[in-house]
This record gives structure tokens, sequence and C-alpha cells, in this order.
């Protein structure tokens, strides 16, 4: 077996076994959301398929794609092995891979991309609000506060767009798209999927802080320490 095709079937396995995280935080719900991830090396992701449920997911039926969103079903034949079944042609991926894609074509740094509609940070989204950095938490993982993006219709590349735009101008690995919900990125698919849970987490949290009073904010100074330390010296 190829190298190529190697990666890929490790890259199936971990797409699908990521999708259980998201239902294991109670971020998606029926056949909602989504986790890609990109080949290394190659022009090449690979996605949940459209309208399957999450039970229902194998290895097998994650789709391959191009950049630009179109299925890959098979690898011509060379001089690695021949030809390998990659997508099952009746399996369409899921409606948000052109935003993944495009995400991809245009921040070659990013490895996965994470969409859910999960409560509290949808909830923000549909106010057109920033969640805003007033928890350690929020400081250590996105430097800042979790910006919105612009409102845009699923379909074509203007989801991506709004993601790309948005998030060069912030050090977030989650933005908020208007009136829709959050995405995610990460140097990988797991650490995107990191990203979605702890959007939602610091989603809900400041939302209950609202309900007591107004909350507290931290000086920028501080959150560049706490986003310096963590990213650079916690863990390491």
């Amino acid at each position: 077996m190829s190298a190529l095709l190697e990666s890929i079937a490790r890259i199936r396995r971990e797409v699908c076994e990521l999708h259980a995280e998201l239902t294991r935080y109670q971020l998606v719900v029926w056949t909602a959301g989504n986790v890609s991830a990109r080949v290394p090396g190659y022009d090449l992701m690979v996605i949940k398929p459209s309208g399957v449920s999450y039970d229902e997911l194998t290895p097998e039926l994650m789709v391959v794609t191009d950049l630009y969103g179109s299925p890959v079903s098979e690898l011509s034949a060379d001089a690695d092995g021949g030809p390998a079944e990659w997508s099952n042609p009746e399996l369409s991926p899921s409606s948000d891979t052109a935003a993944a894609g495009y995400v991809y074509r245009h921040l070659p740094e990013v490895g996965g991309v994470v969409h859910t509609h999960s409560a509290y940070a949808t909830a923000w989204a549909a106010r057109g609000e920033a969640i805003p950095c007033v928890l350690t938490m929020m400081g250590d993982e996105f430097g800042g506060s979790i910006p919105v993006g612009p409102f845009a219709l699923i379909g074509d590349d203007a989801i991506g767009r709004g993601i790309v735009e948005t998030l060069q101008a912030s050090r977030s690995p989650a933005v908020l798209m208007q009136n829709h919900g959050p995405f995610t990125i990460g140097k990988d698919a797991r650490s995107a999927v990191k990203a979605a849970v702890m959007c939602e987490e610091v989603a809900r949290t400041v939302h209950i802080s609202r309900q007591l009073g107004e909350p507290l904010p931290i000086d920028p100074a501080k959150i560049e320490a706490l986003y310096d330390r963590y990213q650079n010296v916690y863990g390491r």
C-alpha cells in the first residue's frame, strides 16, 4: 500500500473517531456538524458524509475530496500499488465541505476544521456578538475574545471566506459565524475539536456570568501573559 493510501486510511479512522467527541460533549444534534482533516502533503481532505447519523459512522464512510470539495473516488494506477477506493460514490460530502476546503486552501498551517451548532456558542452567533475575554481559560486558549464572522449562505465559498478573513485578524482558533454557529481550526483535527469543546464551554460560562451581572474584563497585558504561558510553556 502506498504512503498516500496509508495516510488516508489513518486520517479516515481519526476523523471518524473524533466525531464521537462532538456527541460526547453534546455539541451536535441529529446529523448536523462535522469534523474534517487535511491529508498532509496533498491537496486532499477527509470529511464526514452528509446526512449520516453519528452512530452509523465508520472510517470507510468518511469522504475524501479535493480542496474544492469534489469527491475523489479512487487512486489512479501507479507504481505504488494501483487503484484503491477512497470514497463511496453514493455518499455526498458534508454541506460544509466548500467552507472547509476554502480554509485549507488559504490557511496552509491549518490541518483540521470543525463545525458545530453547539447551543451556547450558536446563541452568541445568533446575536452577532463576540464572546468577550473575561476568563483566564479564554486568555489561554483563544488569546482574547472569540470573534464574529459575517452572515453567509451555505453552498459556495462564502462561509469559508468569512472564516478566513475573520481569523486572519485574530489569534482565536474559533469564529462565530453570524446566525449560523461556531467553526474552529487547528494544526490537526483533534486540535480543532478541542477548540470546539472549549468554545462551547466559555460561551456557556460567560452567558451564565452575564445573568448575574456584568463580567469583569481582563487587562490586555494579562491576556498576553496568559496566552504566552499556555501556548509556549504550559504542558511542554
